[in-house]
């Protein structure tokens, strides 16, 4: 497959969305609403919930199964009180160091006027900082599209894993197209460029693992509740400091010749 293939495939109607995967990941998942500033974003699921008896936190951007839910959650485009939500459950997480799974699947956050005037630069750089130095276990998961600054608002993990036919890349094709050439028609050049493949990205060491689907999205999610359930268990018994330093080592190293 082609990057841009690749892309087609991560924006596929009918792929599964978090909701699938917090069902299938885990049990009892209860949410919770609003960031007590503004008001709730549907585009961001938050709550708790267990895998394997384990309490983890989940954190997910739901782009919606059907027309009326992509409306409803704004095709997954998150407003600022979505991360602000997300970064409420993750702070509430580290006070019981309780895991966090962040599902990723957007092609960015909403540039509306109404989310830049409630703070939306703000409320992503907010993350980055917190997420940095959040004193408990983190792991993303990109499921679909992980776009630009909205992607990587939930991505300052331990660890970044992708299911093989998504996505991750500062911007989208059709945007770098539109900005380098001023020609959308090389879309398929500029996926080809961002290098935003799963396979892509973990040579250049930006992600850690990739979650293959030869058999389906469906058919991975067992083994990827194992793995992740493993990598919860090893991760929760470091030392906080320790935790703290491999996450910002694992940063750092990113782009080193």
């Amino acid at each position: 497959m082609t990057a841009y293939d690749r892309v087609k495939t991560a924006r596929a109607k009918g792929r599964p969305t978090a909701l699938a995967y917090i069902h299938a990941l885990t049990e009892g998942f209860l949410e919770f609403h609003g960031d007590r500033r503004y008001g709730d974003d549907p585009a961001v699921l938050a709550g708790v919930a267990e895998m394997d008896g384990l309490p983890v936190t989940v954190i997910a951007i739901e782009k919606g199964a059907d027309t009326a839910q992509r409306l409803r959650r704004n095709f997954g485009a998150a407003h600022p009180e979505g991360y602000r939500k997300a970064l409420r459950h993750m702070k509430q997480a580290e006070k019981f160091r309780r895991p966090v799974l962040c599902l990723i699947d957007t092609s960015g956050a909403f540039c509306g006027i109404d989310a830049e005037e409630r703070g939306q630069g703000q409320a992503i750089a907010e993350n980055l900082m917190e997420m940095m130095t959040l004193k408990t276990p983190v792991l993303s998961l990109i499921i679909g599209e992980g776009g630009s600054g909205g992607a990587l608002a939930l991505a300052v993990a331990d660890e970044v894993w992708m299911m093989e036919n998504s996505v991750y890349s500062v911007i989208s094709p059709e945007g770098c197209a539109s900005i380098l050439w001023k020609d959308p028609t090389r879309t398929e050049e500029a996926s080809q460029r961002l290098k935003l493949t799963a396979q892509d990205l973990l040579e250049l060491g930006v992600i850690e693992r990739i979650i293959g689907e030869r058999d389906g999205v469906e058919a991975a999610l067992p083994v990827l509740r194992l793995r992740a359930l493993d990598f919860f268990r090893e991760k929760t018994a470091l030392p906080v400091q320790r935790l703290l330093e491999e996450r910002y080592e694992k940063f750092r190293k990113i782009g080193r010749a």
